[in-house]
C-alpha cells in the first residue's frame, strides 16, 4: 500500500503545474493573446484577441487588437506577474511546433492573481475562448457587424 501511494504522489508531482512569479522586464507582448519569455513564446488561453497588423482582415479589427495589445502591455508594466505553462490543446506531440498554436507554448498569465484573459474579456478586448483536449471552436469574425 505504500507504493501506492508514494506513486500517487509522484504522478500528482510530476503533472502539476505552477506558476513561476516573473518580472515585467522578463517578459514582451507581442500581440492581445500572445507573450515572449525569453526564446518561448507563449499563447494565452482562456482569450481570442483580434489580431494586429497585416494579421487582421479589417481596420476595425487592426484597431481593437492595437488596444487590446496595449492595455496588456500596461498590464504587464504594472507587475505583480505570474506565468503557467499549460497543456495546449493540440494533438499529443505536436506542443511547441508549427502545427500546434503556430509553434507557441500555452500558459496562463496572471496580474496579481487575476487571469489577463478575464480582463481583457471583461473590458471588450478579446472574446472568451476555451478549447477543448484537443481542439478549439471557431474564432470570431471581428470586421463582421
Amino acid at each position: 500500500m505504500k507504493i501506492f501511494w508514494q506513486v500517487i504522489l509522484l504522478f500528482l508531482l510530476a503533472t502539476s503545474t505552477h506558476a513561476s512569479p516573473i518580472t515585467p522586464g522578463e517578459i514582451r507582448v507581442v500581440d492581445g493573446d500572445t507573450v515572449r519569455v525569453g526564446p518561448d513564446l507563449y499563447r494565452l488561453v482562456g482569450l481570442n484577441a483580434p489580431e494586429t497588423g497585416s494579421h487582421a482582415s479589417c481596420e476595425a479589427e487592426r484597431a481593437l487588437g492595437a488596444t487590446a495589445t496595449r492595455r496588456l502591455r500596461q498590464l504587464v508594466a504594472g507587475g505583480g506577474l505570474d506565468l503557467e505553462r499549460i497543456a495546449c490543446a493540440c494533438r499529443p506531440g505536436t506542443e511547441g511546433a508549427p502545427r500546434c498554436n503556430y509553434g507557441r507554448l500555452c500558459g496562463v498569465l496572471r496580474v496579481r492573481g487575476r487571469d489577463v484573459a478575464e480582463i481583457l474579456v471583461r473590458e471588450g478586448l478579446a472574446e472568451p475562448y476555451v478549447c477543448a483536449r484537443s481542439r478549439c471552436p471557431k474564432r470570431k469574425d471581428w470586421c463582421a457587424n
